[in-house]
């Protein structure tokens, strides 16, 4: 009984991570573009895009060490 809980734990929060890793794959990428079209970003909008990709990246690697994947 109590292995059975674990399993659909683990799996409920397996999706949520997967769900937040996507979400914030998208912030990411709209801050680079952002900072891309801007001529002369301030320090505001370099520091967004820095939090943004390090918040991706810190979540992408909590995957990698969960083995979490994607199934198609």
């Amino acid at each position: 009984m109590l292995f059975r809980r674990k399993g659909r734990l683990r799996k409920e929060y397996d999706e949520k991570l997967l769900q937040q890793l996507e979400d914030l794959k998208q912030n990411w990428i709209h801050q680079k573009e952002l900072l891309e079209i801007c001529l002369d970003p301030n320090d505001d909008v370099i520091m967004e895009a820095k939090m943004a990709e390090i918040k991706y990246f810190s979540l992408f690697k909590e995957a990698k060490i969960r083995n979490v994947s994607k199934k198609l």
